[in-house]
């Protein structure tokens, strides 16, 4: 080869190589100021049961209207023969029951069938556990799984006869176990014996729930809650809270004690949206309290119930009427008050006895209680006072979180803030379901928040794309640049929860969320993995992360950059994220400034979150079309020089370790 050209060649590498460098962006972390904590609360999981996220998702009952308890009392159910509809049941908070009698001729058959969830997925080789209570001396149903479209010679898929052997009620019990997978099975229930049975609260059930618990939860979302490593958990609501009606509030106490004879409650979501309407959504409470403490406990996340305070849904009531009066609110204090014992109480106390009844004896440790949901105007806080007062003065160490009201700026939230401040609650809900713009716009929210001030509950939030209302990859790109400042100011936000949680292809009221299912299989969205890599790298404090002396939080002339960085103690790690909005790669040199010499940094991952096509998706079909991809990075003395690829989200990760 040539000496002169390659003299030349090597010049000019030189000189690209510095003019990199010249236009790096120069981020410096600052790695000898550790600085305000990041609470092991920061990021975690609001559930709701919305888009059919309780029946019909992470419940794993498989049987709508289990106990005939829907106001038509049959929905869901198909009826054949001499059925009949009884009042006079063994709960006296689910009294109806369905009785089987002769069909009048030998060729004809009673019996009923029921429709499931959008029909009842069922898994080749899986058990399921069919349970029933009954009564009939020397009667017999036949059990069966069936596809009513089937081209074979059967409907049915696996069928189990069982034997009622008592006058009295009894719970009986038999195992099924398909030998196909399938999305859209019915369960049929023929009498198969002269004479009359009785039939209450049919149910069926995946063996294989999580943790393999009877009246237990759906495994694979579970599994989708556990992995992005979250620190609480929020329940059961959002707008169930509150109800259209005071009568339909989420009551807390009517989710506890035996499945069987928890009350049927109306769900708000059947009806909100005439364009989504759903008129056999309901909540039948088998999913209640102890199932969700329980769950939090599984999850390793702290819980965070919240109840009402005696306000109905104000998006739907204008009428003072609607609402509990300030000098009424007796019961609804002492609800708060139980449901803390609930959690905490001594197995000595009513409601402490009961939770050990339920299987826990041991407490909860319960930290934390919302009072109201989305609330806002005077009669907000004069109905939270008396509770603050209440709970004070019985739990002096449980934290209180109030609301900021429905919006994320503007009258209300204005109002609000002042009015928590005033009441000295410890955390305030903000809810932000915003467009592309907000969300760049929004990096520097916290930083000029009141340091002493109640701290931040991020309690809702996603990026609502304009006229893309799905979870694209760009919404959640944004999703992650907005948390670089949330983790920023980790002084003054101590949790952020993205929302809603679950929704069902086929019965969804809103949009984007987290995680989609149908019958059989789930999807982790994009926005599902930019929780995750937060939740697992989140850190143990803030590291001062700065360009040109300023936070990177896409500011003017920053280049659509975003950043953030950690120290984690139990790794010993500094982890930089940085999130590039632009359309264009950007050259980043980051510098961890003040290490002492005896120090290096080592064992560099890199891990990105990136798509070419901001409109893409995770679907079902294709569910790992845009997943984070790791790899190791190398550093020069304290310096890493590298390129973020253009709408990218990238997290750096370096161990400090001595020379």
């Amino acid at each position: 080869m040539n000496k002169h050209l390659t003299f030349l060649s090597a010049l000019a590498i030189a000189a690209g190589l510095n003019l990199n460098a010249q236009n790096a962006n120069r981020l410096t972390v600052q790695t000898n100021k550790i600085g305000a904590e990041i609470q092991p609360t920061m990021y975690g999981h609001f559930f709701e049961d919305i888009n059919f996220g309780a029946d019909g998702g992470l419940y794993a009952e498989l049987v709508k209207n289990r106990s005939f308890e829907f106001p038509q009392n049959l929905m869901g159910w198909d009826t054949f023969g001499n059925v009949t509809l009884q009042d006079d049941g063994p709960f006296e908070r689910n009294p109806h029951y369905v009785r089987l009698a002769a069909p009048g001729h030998p060729h004809k058959r009673t019996g009923i069938e029921n429709e499931g969830f959008f029909g009842i997925g069922i898994k080749s080789g899986e058990p399921y556990r069919f349970t029933v209570w009954a009564r009939g001396e020397n009667q017999k149903i036949r059990v069966e799984l069936i596809d009513n479209a089937s081209m074979g010679e059967t409907q049915v898929i696996t069928a189990k006869d069982l034997n009622i052997n008592s006058k009295e009620w009894k719970k009986y019990q038999v195992v099924l176990t398909p030998n196909v997978t399938f999305a859209k099975a019915h369960l049929r229930i023929f009498l198969d014996s002269p004479g009359t049975v009785d039939l209450e609260h049919v149910s069926l059930f995946p063996v294989n729930t999580w943790k393999n618990r009877e009246n237990g939860l759906r495994k694979d979302l579970v599994q989708a809650l556990a992995d992005t490593k979250p620190g609480v958990f929020r329940f059961p609501g959002g707008c169930i809270v509150e109800g259209t009606d005071i009568d339909d509030r989420y009551q807390w106490k009517n989710s506890v004690g035996p499945v069987e004879n928890r009350p049927l409650n109306s769900n708000r979501w059947e009806y909100t949206f005439p364009h989504r309407f759903y008129p056999d959504y309901f909540q039948s409470y088998g999913m209640g309290f102890f199932e969700l403490f329980l769950l939090a406990e599984d999850l390793g996340a702290e819980p965070l119930p919240v109840v009402n305070c005696g306000l109905a849904c104000q998006y739907q009531n204008n009428s003072p009427e609607a609402h509990v009066k300030v000098e009424d609110l007796g019961s609804y204090i002492q609800n708060a008050l139980d449901l803390i014992e609930f959690a905490n109480g001594d197995t000595n106390t009513k409601w402490g006895k009961l939770r050990a009844d339920m299987g826990h004896p041991d407490p909860f440790n319960l930290k934390f209680i919302g009072v109201g949901n989305e609330q806002w105007g005077p009669e907000y806080p004069e109905r939270l006072k008396p509770f603050v007062e209440a709970i004070r003065k019985a739990y002096p160490g449980i934290k209180i979180i109030g609301s900021s009201g429905p919006n994320s700026e503007g009258k209300d939230f204005d109002y609000l803030w002042p009015e928590m401040k005033k009441l000295k609650v410890d955390l305030v809900d903000e809810h932000f379901y915003r467009p592309e713009d907000w969300f760049l716009k929004s990096g520097s929210r916290y930083d000029n928040y009141d340091r002493k001030g109640p701290k931040v509950f991020a309690g809702e939030y996603a990026c609502h794309g304009r006229g893309k209302k799905w979870n694209h990859f760009h919404a959640s790109l944004l999703e992650a640049a907005f948390l670089t400042g949330v983790e920023r100011n980790a002084d003054v936000v101590h949790m952020a929860t993205y929302a809603p949680l679950l929704a069902h292809v086929e019965g969804w009221q809103w949009r984007p969320d987290l995680i989609w299912f149908d019958n059989l299989r789930s999807v982790r969205t994009c926005s599902w993995y930019v929780q995750s890599i937060y939740g697992h790298n989140a850190g143990s404090n803030v590291v001062p992360l700065t360009m040109d002396k300023k936070p990177v939080s896409g500011q003017e002339s920053q280049n659509g950059l975003f950043a953030s960085a950690v120290w984690d103690e139990p790794t010993q790690s500094y982890i930089v994220k940085v999130v590039n909005t632009s359309d264009k790669a950007q050259q980043l040199n980051v510098e961890f400034a003040g290490m002492k010499k005896s120090f290096q940094l080592t064992d560099g991952k890199c891990i990105t979150l990136h798509c070419d096509n901001p409109d893409a998706e995770n679907t079902l079909d294709e569910p790992d079309r845009i997943v984070p991809k790791e790899t190791s990075i190398g550093i020069e003395g304290n310096t890493l020089d590298t390129q973020i690829g253009p709408m990218t989200f990238a997290v750096y990760k370096f161990v400090k370790s001595k020379k």
